[in-house]
């Protein structure tokens, strides 16, 4: 699927899926395009990744047919203009919760290559002329621009985010944000199917697609899918190779009667 497929189907309400990917290696996209997925997620905000290694991995994943999606390390256009120089189909921007910072990420996103004065002038409603107006959006219509909502003070703000033209999904960060809400992790309390049902509610009766990144089972990520998330980021390749290594190891293990080794310490970053 590519951005602009990607982008239509956000907005009519069908259900995308894509998983987080954090290796470089060149084996992955052919495996993962054989998966049946319709995007990557490629986060840069969490992960190591240096910027000519993620414009690899996005124009290899394009060309595979699976539209890469980008976070970037901070809610700055000149980021989002890196990524999507370098081959990105959409951007991300984390934490959002200032309106201002949505304008940003929109004018980077959706006015590119226009800048300065000029493009101050036409997020603050300036007309453009046919001309330009059309070369513009011929440059952005397979760009998609999605915006991260993990806060309490981004919920608050929700209404007027979303009063900014041209989103085209929120995704929601599960863990950020149930930091905020202030029960960690505790991803079945009622303080948290509030947050994110008002998150998915809200996002689709603006026609925008809604969706979330969560590596922690399942059965969550169906029950939001089903209150009407469509936007699917599930898992990452580190989780999901961790945890079937694990299951065979602990097969043999059994099998051979064998005592089953302890998790061991895991060194990452929760995205």
């Amino acid at each position: 699927m590519d951005g602009k497929a990607l982008k239509q189907a956000l907005r009519a309400g069908r259900r995308v899926y894509g998983t987080c990917v954090v290796s470089p290696s060149p084996l992955w996209p052919a495996m993962i395009a054989g998966t049946g997925l319709d995007f990557v997620f490629i986060d840069t905000e969490h992960i190591p990744l240096e910027r000519a290694e993620v414009s690899w991995m996005c124009q290899t994943f394009s060309a595979r047919g699976l539209a890469p999606i980008v976070r970037i390390p901070l809610p700055d256009p000149y980021e989002a203009c890196k990524v999507l120089d370098g081959g990105a189909s959409g951007v991300v921007a984390p934490y959002l919760e200032r309106v201002s910072d949505v304008q940003a990420l929109r004018g980077a996103v959706k006015y590119r290559p226009l800048k300065g004065q000029r493009l101050d002038r036409v997020l603050a409603g300036e007309p453009l002329d046919d001309t330009l107006a059309a070369y513009l959006g011929n440059y952005a219509a397979d760009k998609l621009m999605i915006v991260n909502i993990e806060s309490v003070p981004a919920i608050d703000a929700l209404d007027d985010i979303l009063s900014v033209p041209d989103i085209d999904a929120l995704l929601v960060g599960p863990h950020d944000l149930s930091i905020s809400l202030g029960i960690p992790e505790q991803y079945q309390d009622s303080r948290f199917t509030r947050a994110i049902t008002t998150i998915i509610e809200k996002g689709r009766a603006k026609g925008v697609g809604v969706g979330f990144h969560y590596s922690f089972g399942i059965q969550d990520a169906i029950a939001w899918a089903r209150a009407g998330a469509n936007f699917i980021v599930h898992s990452t390749d580190y989780f999901l190779v961790r945890d079937a290594l694990r299951q065979d190891l602990d097969r043999f293990r059994d099998a051979l009667g064998e005592e089953r080794s302890g998790p061991g310490r895991d060194e990452t970053v929760v995205v």
